[in-house]
C-alpha cells in the first residue's frame, strides 16, 4: 500500500493541506500514522478524500458527509445515496434552454405597449418562470413554452390571456405533478424514513422507482389531455360547425 505525506496526499488527490487538516478537525478523516513527527497517510485516506470532494461538488455540508463517511465505513453503498440524490435533482425534461433579449421578447409578442407596460408584462413573464435575467438579457428555460405563447399571440389571442392561461396551467401541472409525488411518496420514500441509518432496502430500488417516473407521467398524461381536448373541441365548437354546415347546404340550394 502507497504511503504519502500530507503535501503529497493533497497532490494526488486534488486538493489542498489545508483541507486535509481541516477534515481531520471535523472527524471526516482519520489521523495518519506517525512516525516520530512525520504524519504517513495511505490509499484509504487517498479513497475517503477523493470522495469527500465528490460530496462537497454535491453541495453536501459536514454533518451529512460525516453520516455518508460512517456508512461507507460499514460497508453500505455511498454510491447508491449519490445516485439517489442525481436522480431526484437531475431536469425531467431533455429540452435545452435558450436565451432572448428584451428587444427579440418585444418583436416576438407585439405587445405595443409603452416602457411601463411591457416593464410590467416582463415582469410577470418572470414570475411565471418563463423567462430569467441573465446580465444584459434572459435566460429561456422552455423554449417550447416561449413559441407556444408566441403562436397564440399570433393567432390573435391578447398576450394577457396568454398569461392567464400559462398561470392555470402551471398551477394544473403542480396539482398532478404533487398526486405522482404523494403516490411514491406513500409506497416507496416511506423506506427512507424507516431506514434513517442508510440501512434496509437498497436505495438503488428507489433510484429506480424515480427514473421509471419520467415516461410514466408523460405516458399518462398525455393521453388524458388529448381525450379532454377532443371532448371539449367538440362540445366548444359543435354549434359553430353545425352553423357552418347550415350555410353551406343554404348556398347549394341557392346556387341549385
Amino acid at each position: 500500500m502507497a504511503e504519502y505525506r500530507i503535501d503529497e496526499l493533497a497532490h494526488a488527490a486534488g486538493t489542498t493541506v489545508r483541507n486535509i487538516r481541516a477534515y481531520q478537525d471535523r472527524g471526516l478523516l482519520p489521523p495518519p500514522r506517525l512516525e516520530g513527527r512525520v504524519g504517513y497517510y495511505d490509499d484509504s485516506h487517498l479513497a475517503r478524500l477523493r470522495l469527500i470532494g465528490k460530496l462537497l461538488a454535491r453541495n453536501y455540508n459536514a454533518a451529512v458527509i460525516k453520516d455518508l463517511l460512517a456508512a461507507w465505513e460499514t460497508g453500505k453503498d455511498v454510491s447508491e445515496v449519490l445516485g439517489l440524490e442525481k436522480v431526484l435533482t437531475d431536469p425531467w425534461s431533455d429540452e435545452l434552454p435558450g436565451t432572448a433579449t428584451i428587444e427579440e421578447l418585444v418583436e416576438r409578442f407585439g405587445t405595443g405597449q409603452g416602457e411601463a407596460e411591457v416593464a410590467r408584462i416582463v415582469q410577470r413573464t418572470i414570475d411565471l418562470g418563463l423567462i430569467e435575467p441573465e446580465g444584459d438579457h434572459f435566460r429561456v428555460p422552455s423554449p417550447r413554452l416561449l413559441h407556444v405563447g408566441a403562436e397564440l399571440v399570433a393567432a390573435g389571442i391578447p398576450l394577457e390571456s396568454v398569461l392567464d392561461i400559462a398561470t392555470q396551467i402551471r398551477d394544473d401541472c403542480d396539482v398532478i405533478a404533487g398526486r405522482f409525488v404523494n403516490l411514491v411518496q406513500e409506497h416507496v420514500f416511506t423506506r427512507l424514513e424507516a431506514e434513517p441509518d442508510l440501512s434496509g432496502e437498497p436505495l438503488g430500488e428507489i433510484a429506480e422507482v424515480v427514473r421509471r417516473m419520467r415516461p410514466l407521467v408523460k405516458m399518462v398524461v398525455d393521453p388524458f389531455v388529448a381525450r379532454a381536448m377532443e371532448v371539449r373541441v367538440q362540445a366548444a365548437l359543435g354549434d359553430q360547425l353545425e352553423a357552418i354546415r347550415d350555410h353551406l347546404a343554404t348556398a347549394v340550394r341557392a346556387d341549385g
